[in-house]
């Protein structure tokens, strides 16, 4: 009886398993699925995002420790050192490196790959705050900053100038900051910097002599310049059914009411910060140079044969996580030239010296490309050898597996970049 229903059941799944090959041999549905299978293919391939970089998960971040004051020598034997050894117990954490420099240091910990990144971060945040006791007297504060491979600039924008008699690196600067603001609003931006260039800043240049004079020393006139560039509540009232806010200072709106702040008040008559000083709305002390130059294989590059380089501003974009850096590349350089229409000068000009989208997607279709011509040749090997009925299975076995496992690598979240790509 046992063998009789064991003979049964392999009947019944074999007449299971029949009726299935006989679906996709008699039937219609094979073709069906194929044809399915290649279309579902050539969209994941046109979907999936592609980069330049591969989203490793390697969590790192860096602390950035402040100590005004304090000797780099001091700094590395009891913040550095101390705050290496507490790194080191997280769980996870692989390497810590640190950096020590007068009044600062920086300490990186990176974790071991594929660690929780959330997780890592919360780490670290509890590390150092359930040793807020032992934190040494003379750090100011310090940040952590989280670190990920997102955080690499996929575009960098040059700005440079032809005419730099009359438009020098600040004047480049104040045109970046406006580009940066119109490349933040696309969509798919990530972090955003400016590269060079002098920042507009109001610098306050005191006068020794004009403070003697007056019988007014420098922390008076920091002192006054920090209550007056103020605003703050100072109470309400009610009238009329309404209830009014009272607020009670006022920011200086430029250099010229800056100028005009009373500092001091010697015998009855007011110090005025323009009597002690010399107040100047422009560019900030120089503390870097960018210049770029160009060769004889630069393209659509009118240059002077004079001059080989030319102030410079590189404004630098980064992607959000998961994005298409061909995608964001482009919409990068369709916003560019509208902004280059309507806000350059003559003799500022903008040039594309970094594009992670175009180089990852001429990556991917080089991979297309040579997986196309290894089919092919495949395909006819084995006709060759075996027989064309042969050839046409394998012509329609890869494709159709390829295009399967792009589903897949879409659904999954990944992208197509240059570690996927093998």
């Amino acid at each position: 009886m046992e063998t009789n229903d064991k003979n049964t059941n392999q009947n019944k799944q074999a007449g299971i398993f029949d009726k299935i090959i006989g679906l996709f041999l008699m039937g219609d549905i094979a073709p069906i699925l194929i044809f399915l299978s290649l279309i579902a293919g050539a969209v994941a391939i046109m979907v999936t995002p592609r980069e330049e970089e591969p989203q490793i998960v390697v969590p790192l971040a860096d602390v950035h420790i402040h100590a005004p004051g304090l000797p780099v020598e001091n700094v590395e034997r009891q913040i550095t050192t101390r705050l290496e050894k507490l790194l080191t117990q997280i769980n996870g954490a692989e390497h810590v490196y640190s950096v020590s420099m007068p009044g600062a240091a920086i300490v990186s910990v990176r974790f071991i790959v594929g660690e929780n990144r959330e997780e890592s971060l919360v780490k670290i945040y509890n590390k150092i705050f359930s040793n807020i006791d032992n934190v040494h007297p003379d750090i100011t504060n310090w940040v952590v900053k989280p670190i990920e491979i997102d955080d690499v600039p996929i575009v960098n924008v040059s700005l440079w100038s032809s005419l730099p008699e009359k438009i020098d690196d600040y004047s480049l600067r104040r045109i970046a900051e406006e580009l940066e603001i119109e490349l933040q609003a696309l969509p798919d931006t990530n972090r955003t910097e400016i590269i060079g260039g002098r920042p507009r800043v109001v610098r306050v240049e005191l006068d020794p002599n004009a403070l003697a004079a007056r019988q007014t020393a420098a922390l008076d006139v920091a002192w006054a310049l920090g209550v007056s560039n103020l605003r703050q509540p100072s109470g309400s009232f009610d009238r009329f059914d309404y209830n009014f806010k009272v607020e009670t200072g006022d920011f200086f709106a430029n250099a010229r009411e800056l100028r005009r702040a009373v500092v001091n008040v010697v015998d009855g008559i007011p110090v005025f910060l323009e009597d002690v000083a010399n107040v100047i709305d422009g560019p900030s002390e120089r503390n870097n140079y960018t210049w770029i130059g160009f060769g004889p294989a630069a393209e659509n590059v009118n240059v002077s044969p004079s001059k080989t380089l030319y102030p410079a501003v590189h404004v630098a974009v980064a992607k959000t996580k998961g994005s298409n850096a061909v995608w964001v590349a482009k919409s990068i350089e369709k916003r560019l030239e509208e902004f280059k229409n309507d806000h350059f000068p003559k003799g500022v000009h903008a040039k594309i010296t970094r594009n992670y989208g175009e180089t990852a997607n001429n990556k991917v279709n080089e991979l297309l490309q040579s997986l196309i011509v290894a089919i092919i040749i495949v395909i006819g090997i084995i006709a060759y050898s075996l027989g064309w009925r042969e050839g046409l299975v394998v012509a329609a076995a890869v494709p159709i597996t390829f295009s399967l496992a792009l589903i897949i690598n879409y659904w999954a979240g990944y992208t197509i970049n240059r570690v996927t790509l093998f």
